[in-house]
């Protein structure tokens, strides 16, 4: 109904406050601007605009459709970027950090995928937590990072950089199924506390999430296995050795003698792709939309 053009001139009206200045941030003659504004207000059978002083102002119809203009420029923007990316000649590594269950779970999925769409694209994979993949990123020694945040710990961003939230995890418990609480279905996390723990490596983040969590149900975590590496952690479980908390994405495999109880509290994380805000490009863009189609199916596969 409307012409985009039309809309576009409307649009700079309102940003810019006068005919002449939309004309000039158009590279468009006022006369120019004034004739697609009076088509515009043909086509809505409305005043968009009227005077004031020496210029004019937006009518109520015209802050109206000056929103929707707004609205579908930016659509149409987006459209563009999108077609664009499809365009572009994506070639050159890009380098990646990403956390071992999404090294596992994520990443063979958004690589197949970047492989089809951008055979000429390279990458990078490095295995890291998010204490080690963030200043990397931030420095410019890694593209692009997959982290994870805990609700209970969160992550802190550097500054320079910008991100995109995946999906969301949970973590449950993993009991021997020996264990007093393993025929319940849902365990208050305070009543686990006749059993050693297990957790990731001494120092890491997810080792300092454990101990966060447990502390913050009123217990002293006694941990006696450090193991980085969930199989690793459900194999000590199943040896009626220990407590774990696993993320659902790390559970391809239970092993046999293994119990898995959801919790109070719910333990959540958010998985997000992390990158530097000046260094966004086709290739970044990319490697985000791979890594949300991955998401979407792991996502899925694990709630």
């Amino acid at each position: 109904m409307f012409g985009l053009e039309r809309m576009r001139a409307l649009h700079a009206v309102a940003v810019h406050g006068s005919v002449a200045a939309a004309a000039t941030a158009l590279h468009v003659t006022p006369s120019g601007v004034s004739q697609q504004l009076a088509k515009l207000e043909r086509e809505a059978g409305q005043r968009l605009l009227e005077p004031r002083g020496r210029g004019v102002r937006l009518t109520s119809a015209g802050h109206v459709l000056a929103e929707h203009a707004e609205r579908i420029l930016a659509q149409v923007a987006a459209a563009r970027a999108d077609l664009d990316l499809l365009r572009e000649d994506l070639i050159g590594p890009v380098h990646v950090g990403a956390i071992p269950t999404t090294v596992h779970a994520l990443l063979p999925r958004a690589l197949a995928t970047l492989a089809v769409q951008h055979p000429r694209l390279t990458v990078n994979l490095a295995e890291g937590e998010a204490e080690q993949t963030l200043p990397r990123v931030a420095g410019g020694d890694l593209d692009l990072a997959v982290i994870e945040s805990w609700d209970d710990l969160p992550t802190t961003f550097p500054d320079s950089t910008a991100r995109a939230a995946l999906f969301s995890d949970i973590a449950d418990l993993a009991l021997p199924v020996s264990h007093r609480l393993a025929h319940r279905k849902v365990v208050d996390l305070s009543e686990v506390d006749d059993i050693p723990w297990v957790g990731w490596t001494a120092g890491s983040g997810c080792h300092e999430w454990l101990l966060q969590v447990l502390r913050g149900q009123g217990m002293r975590p006694q941990v006696s296995c450090t193991v980085a590496g969930y199989p690793t952690q459900l194999a000590l479980v199943a040896g009626n050795l220990v407590a774990a908390l696993v993320p659902r994405l790390a559970r391809e495999v239970v092993p046999d003698g293994v119990r898995i109880l959801a919790t109070r509290p719910v333990l959540r994380r958010t998985i997000y792709a992390v990158w530097r805000a000046d260094a966004e490009h086709g290739a970044i863009r990319a490697c985000v939309d791979a890594l949300r189609a991955a998401s979407e199916k792991v996502s899925a596969a694990t709630t």
